[in-house]
C-alpha cells in the first residue's frame, strides 16, 4: 500500500515509540512477581513513548500544535494543524502483562480529522487511514462487518472502573445491550476497540468518559472503513461529551436505540 509523506511521518513515529514500548513490556512481564509491582516503570514507559512521538512529529512538521495524554496541550505556531496523541492506550493491560495496548496518533486540519493511526506493537498490527483514502490493517484494506442484526453482533464496550463514570447508568445500558446481542467484549483499550470495529472483528462499540486522544484516530479509521461514529445522542459532539457509539449503518442505529431504553421491569 503506497503511503503519503504525512502518513509515513506518523508511521515512523509510532513504530519507533512501539519498539520502546515492546522492550518495556517485556520488562513489565518480568516485574509481575515483584511485590512493589511495575506501576512506576509503566508510567516512565508511557512518558518515554510520548516524548519519542513528540520529537519525531515536531522534527517532521515544525509548528504543528499537540494535544497529548501525558503533556496536555502544546501550542504551535501553526494553529491550523493539531496532533492528537495517546502514547499508550491500554495502560492497565500493559501494567498486567496483557498484550492489548496501542499507540494512537491522529491529525486535525482546521478541526477536521485528516489522518489516523493505531499501532499495537505486541501484535505488530498497524491500522491507518487518511481522509478519503480508505482504511488499512498493515497492507490489507478494511471494511466494517456486514451484519445487520444486533442478535448476530458482538459489541465492544468500556466498563467504568473505580472512581470513574456513572456506574448505575452503565449497568442499565449493559443490561439492555446484553439482551439484544450475541456477545459483549471488554478489551481494555478503546483505540483498539475502534480499530477492531473498522476491521470487522467487532460489529459495534460504545463507551462513555473518553478523551479525544482515546478516540480521534479510531473515529477516522472507522469512517474510512465505511462505518458510522457519533456521540450517544447521534450527533458529532464526541470530543465534548466523551461518549461514542460506532458500527456499520444498521448496527450503529440499533445500538443507539438500545442504549436509550429504560430497564424493563422484572416479572
Amino acid at each position: 500500500m503506497p503511503r503519503s509523506a504525512l502518513l509515513n511521518v506518523m508511521v515512523q513515529a509510532a513504530t519507533k515509540a512501539g519498539r520502546s514500548l515492546a522492550r518495556d513490556f517485556g520488562e513489565v512481564q518480568n516485574l509481575q512477581v515483584s511485590m512493589k509491582g511495575p506501576g512506576d516503570y509503566v508510567s516512565q514507559a508511557d512518558r518515554k513513548a510520548e516524548e519519542i512521538i513528540y520529537n519525531e512529529l515536531s522534527k517532521a512538521r515544525p509548528g504543528y500544535s499537540f494535544l497529548m495524554e501525558e503533556s496536555g496541550t502544546v501550542k504551535g505556531s501553526d494553529d491550523q494543524h493539531r496532533w492528537i496523541i495517546d502514547p499508550l492506550d491500554g495502560t492497565t493491560n500493559f501494567l498486567h502483562g496483557i498484550p492489548i495496548f496501542a499507540v494512537s496518533i491522529a491529525l486535525e486540519r482546521q478541526g477536521v480529522l485528516v489522518a489516523g493511526l493505531i499501532y499495537n506493537p505486541a501484535m505488530d498490527e498497524l491500522y491507518t487511514a487518511e481522509r478519503g483514502g480508505g482504511a488499512f490493517l498493515n497492507d490489507r484494506r478494511l471494511r466494517v462487518a456486514a451484519r445487520r442484526n444486533l442478535n448476530d453482533a458482538v459489541i465492544g464496550t468500556g466498563i467504568p472502573h473505580l472512581g470513574r463514570g456513572d456506574h448505575g447508568r452503565y449497568l442499565v445500558e449493559q443490561r439492555n445491550v446484553m439482551g439484544e446481542v450475541s456477545g459483549i467484549r471488554r478489551m481494555g483499550a478503546a483505540a483498539l476497540d475502534l480499530a477492531y470495529v473498522a476491521a470487522g472483528r467487532l460489529d459495534g462499540f460504545w463507551e462513555d468518559a473518553l478523551h479525544p486522544w482515546d478516540m480521534a484516530a479510531g473515529m477516522l479509521i472507522i469512517r474510512e472503513a465505511g462505518g458510522f461514529v457519533t456521540d450517544k445522542a447521534g450527533g458529532q459532539d464526541i470530543f465534548d461529551t466523551g461518549g461514542i457509539v460506532a458500527g456499520n449503518e444498521a448496527i450503529h442505529a440499533a445500538l443507539l436505540k438500545t442504549l436509550k431504553k429504560p430497564i424493563k421491569a422484572a416479572g
